[in-house]
């Protein structure tokens, strides 16, 4: 699959970038048509470029493109221009972008139990802008066989020999680009939204830091090549996809354990879940049989008794179970979510995550599953030890 998806994009970016340009490029009949022609492959170039711009910062992007369009344009021009492109729209967003980069700036010096808080916010700012930054992607992947739509003598595509000088096949590309933009977007902006969410579970403000500025760098390389080269640009566009589509797996169920563990923060859910008598939802913390890390699905029993993790690759296609190796699996209570650990003598690692719903169910979720332990783990073993070192008692699952 992985392997189609690369294969596919491939050539459809060698289309983008050339086919205009070699379709445009038959028998030009005027100075005008041929600068028409001769530029398309810039158009395509820039296009891509702008795409992936968005993608990889939707508010941003779709900001500045619209506030560049907007001063490019002539003053009578400026009202039929698109909604991306009001003063509206971009001034708020650009607004936002600041408020956003400010933030980060201030990250060193913010204290992590502030600056979260702020981290989840910006990861539903950036899935609410992504969602409307769609709208700009599908004018800007037309705007690219306009240029070579049939005008004037040349009409249809230059089939005029074969008689079909009649027939406008330009709708041909419409269909296509749009499709193949809506992919490159798509895929860039799941990698880039990853990134959010490695932001928000990550501990440690020095961390933060680097992926913040790995994520200014790659945007600042899409926004400033392109002034250098066109086709440097587009070429280091192109890069950007092909990896996000190698990626894309991880990163899809990245952002899902993201999305999750933000929304029941954000939602309180532990104070209104119940947990099921059968099974719970859970993300694998290691690879689980052939289900991969942070596959998201249900931790049960068949019925044999034996320990199971039912999974959907994608979460639409058809469901997999994995029977769990035999072994004493218990509960780790843990400050901001719990998990399902294996203990092997000295060691116990985690083989789930449990969603921050669980917080404060470890009892029943244990009684669910069939686990007879619950026991601290993280900082709450740290607490438990230093109180018992402090009391006397020894902490006890």
């Amino acid at each position: 699959m992985k392997a189609f998806l690369c294969r596919f994009a491939t050539l459809a970016l060698m289309f983008a970038l050339f086919a205009p340009a070699g379709m445009a490029a038959a028998a030009p009949t005027s100075k005008d048509e041929f600068k028409q022609q001769t530029s398309t492959g810039l158009v395509a170039a820039e296009k891509l470029t702008q795409i992936t711009g968005i993608a990889i910062s939707p508010l941003a992007g779709v900001g500045g493109v619209g506030a560049y369009r907007y001063w490019k344009a002539a003053p009578e021009q400026r009202a039929g221009l698109s909604w991306y492109a009001q003063p509206w729209f971009f001034l708020p967003a650009l607004l936002v972008v600041g408020v956003c980069v400010a933030k980060d700036a201030a990250g060193p010096v913010v204290p992590t139990s502030l600056k979260k808080p702020l981290d989840l916010i910006e990861l539903f700012e950036n899935k609410a802008s992504g969602i409307i930054a769609t709208g700009a992607v599908v004018p800007m992947a037309l705007e690219i066989f306009e240029a070579v739509k049939p005008s004037g003598p040349s009409a249809g595509l230059g089939l005029a020999g074969a008689h079909f000088a009649a027939i406008d096949l330009s709708w041909l590309g419409d269909l296509f680009m749009v499709p193949l933009a809506l992919l490159v977007y798509g895929v860039v902006w799941l990698f880039s939204h990853t990134i959010n969410v490695l932001i928000l579970v990550s501990p440690f403000t020095t961390v933060d830091t680097a992926l913040k500025s790995l994520r200014g760098a790659v945007l600042g390389s899409v926004v400033g090549l392109p002034a250098i080269s066109d086709k440097a640009g587009a070429v280091w566009a192109g890069i950007i996809v092909l990896v996000s589509l190698l990626v894309a797996p991880w990163a899809f169920r990245t952002t899902i354990f993201g999305s999750i563990f933000a929304w029941d923060l954000v939602s309180r859910r532990k104070h209104w879940w119940t947990p099921k008598s059968d099974c719970v939802w859970a993300f694998s913390a290691c690879k689980v049989g052939k289900a991969p890390h942070r596959a998201f699905g249900r931790v049960g029993r068949n019925e044999r008794g034996e320990l199971t993790f039912t999974w959907r690759p994608w979460l639409v296609l058809a469901p997999r179970t994995e029977v769990l190796p035999a072994g004493n699996y218990v509960i780790g209570r843990g400050l901001i979510h719990s998990e399902i650990l294996r203990v092997e003598g000295e060691s116990a690692p985690d083989i789930f995550n449990l969603p921050p719903r669980c917080n404060g169910h470890e009892e029943a979720v244990a009684a669910a599953i069939g686990l007879r332990e619950v026991r601290p783990v993280g900082l709450r073993a740290f607490w438990a030890a230093l109180k018992g070192l402090f009391t006397g008692q020894a902490a006890t699952a």
